[in-house]
């Protein structure tokens, strides 16, 4: 499983010009998951992620979880996050889920995420073609691959 992870002051997704999720001050999360994904890797993220220190403390210093400063989480499934470019110029999505055993994996993900975070979290609609608007604040990107926890 892998997050692409975004701290933003504000975003939100739209699908068929409708917003469906929105959040303030928090974190955007691109999740996309493998055939290999299990609920270790789940676990092991949603911890991370509610835990990772990428927001100012009062001294100007990324020393604060999303959780700390009372953040939210808009959460997007994404499987082009699997894609393989190593050969030609077409990406491959062999390592990408299937869609039933994806959407079930990304439910048990949002699942964990709620019931170990306090804050409010949005989400897209699985699956379905979503325009997503965010102010990235830093920038801060953090890219994470369950499969390099080692």
């Amino acid at each position: 499983m892998k997050l692409v992870i975004q701290r933003v002051n504000k975003a939100s997704v739209t699908v068929n010009d409708v917003i469906v999720g929105a959040i303030q001050q928090g974190l955007v999360v691109l999740v996309g998951i493998t055939h290999t994904d299990t609920l270790d890797d789940i676990n092991w993220l949603c911890h991370k992620l509610i835990n990772l220190r990428i927001f100012n403390d009062e001294s100007g210093v990324m020393n604060c979880s999303v959780q700390q400063i009372n953040g939210e989480m808009l959460i997007i499934s994404q499987f082009t996050l699997m894609a393989s470019t190593h050969k030609g110029n077409r990406p491959s999505y062999i390592d990408a889920c299937k869609p039933p055993l994806a959407e079930e994996m990304y439910n048990k993900f949002l699942t964990q995420l709620s019931l170990n975070f306090v804050g409010n979290i949005a989400t897209g609609i699985f699956g379905a073609n979503m325009d997503i608007q965010l102010t990235n604040q830093g920038p801060v990107t953090i890219i994470i691959d369950s499969k390099q926890k080692v």
